[in-house]
């Protein structure tokens, strides 16, 4: 990492979750997330590090995992994550340089190409994969964010001990 990671901002289908859309009957959508990645997430937090949220897709499932976890930039029903991106940084102060960005599929493209930090999950497929500067080992939705996490730390704690 060539700069310092300020904050970490997630994709959810595919990195949060295992990208599989569940429907009920009544049309009503689930998801499911993985116990680690939230703690990865707190950890990221109470490290000082902020952690965001910008989604082509929404839903009340993700509204409250992302509340549970004290996620306060969110951005949901996104189709253009460069332009959220944009306001994220507007928002909150933070450049794109100080960013990391955690995607797995084409819609992430461009966000990965601006941040400071490209991340992605063992799963993404090759054109993220290719512009990505770290993947995980696990897939998304199966601890993938907490082992972006720890790699953030651990890049952070190498940092300020040179």
């Amino acid at each position: 990492m060539t700069q310092t990671v300020r904050m970490l901002v997630l994709d959810v289908d595919g990195v949060l979750t295992d990208g599989k859309l569940w429907y009920l009957p009544d049309g009503q959508e689930l998801k499911c997330f993985h116990v680690h990645d939230g703690l990865g997430i707190k950890l990221l937090q109470k490290a000082g590090l902020e952690v965001a949220v910008i989604s082509a897709r929404g839903g009340l499932a993700v509204e409250t995992r992302c509340k549970e976890l004290g996620i306060s930039h969110c951005w949901f029903y996104e189709s253009n994550k460069l332009s959220a991106l944009k306001s994220l940084s507007q928002k909150t102060g933070i450049s794109y340089e100080h960013m990391a960005y955690m995607g797995d599929d084409l819609a992430d493209l461009e966000p990965l190409n601006t941040v400071g930090y490209p991340m992605t999950v063992a799963n993404a497929v090759d054109a993220i994969k290719a512009v990505a500067c770290y993947q995980t080992s696990r897939s998304g939705g199966h601890g993938a964010v907490r082992e972006a996490a720890e790699h953030l730390l651990n890049q952070t704690q190498t940092a300020t001990s040179s």
